[in-house]
């Protein structure tokens, strides 16, 4: 019996896996020494692997969903509060206490421009 394994099967592994057991379905005298391996239990194992995958894809598919509706919240969430930011500014001014709150700079804090030397 095959212990868990961490790591994937190769897709080439699992065509060639599928043939077999499509292959093996046509083998009518089929009788194996073991009853663990009849037609019916691979047959089992077979669906659960196609809905253990159909069931990945599916998450996958809602994680990128949810995904792209963070991102999009998170942009709405942002421009917001730019916009809010400006609507600060033009109720309380530029230099006020309440611009400063927000983490703003003071219009009267910003550094003056330097005039530029000339080069001789």
């Amino acid at each position: 019996m095959i212990t868990k394994k961490l790591r994937r099967l190769t897709s080439k592994t699992l065509v060639n896996d599928r043939a077999t057991f499509d292959a093996l379905k046509d083998v009518a005298a089929y009788a194996p020494a073991n009853n663990l391996y009849e037609l019916k239990n691979i047959s089992e194992r077979y669906d659960r692997m196609t809905a253990s995958q159909t069931k990945e894809t599916q998450v996958a598919a809602a994680h990128k969903t949810a995904t792209d509706d963070s991102i999009a919240a998170e942009h709405d969430f942002h421009g917001f509060v730019l916009s809010a930011k400006d609507q600060v500014i033009a109720q309380f001014g530029a230099d006020s206490n309440e611009v400063q709150a927000l983490g703003l700079k003071k219009k009267s804090d910003r550094k003056r421009p330097a005039a530029k030397k000339k080069a001789a």
